[in-house]
């Protein structure tokens, strides 16, 4: 006779002690190297490990019972610490990688006095990252989460199984995603449908993103919200939603080179105390075709998350988690 076994139900509680364990030791794994200023992959990955404690913790707030100073804003405020030094070496590797080896000797040249405040701008920001590192905070932060993983405390509603309430936890950030105003930026409504224009020159979409950049910008923070909040549950999920979260990644990643060229621009005409146009002319077009292309990528997506079908399919793909349910 063949033996029918069911799996061991995972509830809320189990995926969040295992989702605040994994990334806070990813984010104590680098602590050493970044405080000795080793190694910027070590910076990177300590930031994106305390990033998704954030999103971890806040996710499963409902569900944990840990110390107030295990908060969401507490968090926040060492991983916003890490960001700062972390944009710099995105800044510059950009600066290297991308830019440079493409600009005539004389810009080339002009360059270093950048490289130079840069420098000057990294030694400040780090010496910030080690004190927060010393931090009676983040110290008490640290602390508090191990005798957590010690000796986990939860509410109640952390004995529903995983799968009876992912749905009630995911869709508010879709929700919240999907209704950003970030999606209307160059568009028109039509008797209440979505035109989007299109064949954009670059002197238009130049303008567009200076009135309206910093929408686009935040659209880019929420893609990157649902994004960690959805990878925590990768597993529970099929091909569909795998589909959604590569292309919440993609929209992440594509407003990000936007933002990226923009926020460069304005540190390179704070550098120079000038617009780039007059000491870094070939940069500047560099810069702007870099926003171009990104536009052209951004526009598709943009269409397809504004139209009905593409929303209710994403939500249909969140009310149905795999059942968990097998056999052998």
């Amino acid at each position: 006779m063949k033996l029918v076994t069911q799996p061991t139900v995972k509830t809320l509680g189990d995926y969040a002690y295992e989702a605040i364990q994994k990334h806070f030791k990813k984010t104590l794994k680098w602590e050493k190297s970044v405080k000795k200023d080793e190694d910027p992959e070590a910076l990177h990955q300590m930031r994106v490990g305390m990033r998704r404690l954030r999103t971890a913790v806040t996710q499963f707030g409902l569900a944990v019972d840990v110390s107030k100073p295990v908060s969401d804003k507490n968090i926040g405020k060492i991983a916003r610490c890490l960001g700062n030094l972390r944009d710099l070496d995105v800044l510059k590797q950009s600066l290297e990688n991308n830019y440079k080896p493409k600009l005539p000797r004389k810009e080339q040249e002009s360059l270093q006095t950048a490289f130079t405040a840069l420098a000057k701008q990294r030694e400040d920001v780090l010496l910030s990252v080690q004190k927060t590192l010393k931090d009676e905070s983040y110290k008490s932060l640290k602390d508090l989460l191990d005798k957590w993983l010690e000796k986990p405390s939860y509410q109640a509603l952390a004995s529903f199984s995983i799968q009876q309430v992912l749905p009630d936890l995911l869709l508010p950030e879709v929700s919240n995603f999907l209704l950003h105003p970030g999606w209307l930026v160059g568009i028109q409504f039509v008797d209440s449908e979505v035109k989007i224009k299109k064949n954009w020159k670059p002197e238009k979409i130049e303008k567009q993103l200076t009135i309206e950049g910093e929408i686009l910008h935040s659209l880019r923070k929420e893609a990157k919200r649902v994004r960690y909040q959805m990878e925590l549950f990768s597993d529970l999920y099929g091909e569909s939603y795998a589909a959604y979260l590569a292309e919440v990644k993609s929209i992440q990643e594509i407003l990000g080179t936007m933002q990226d060229s923009a926020v460069l621009s304005d540190w390179l005409a704070d550098v120079f105390k000038s617009e780039i146009q007059t000491e870094l002319p070939t940069l500047a077009t560099l810069l702007t075709e870099n926003r171009y292309q990104s536009w052209q990528q951004w526009q598709p997506l943009q269409e397809r998350y504004l139209k009905a079908e593409t929303r209710h399919s994403f939500h249909l793909t969140i009310l149905h988690p795999l059942s968990g349910v097998s056999s052998v």
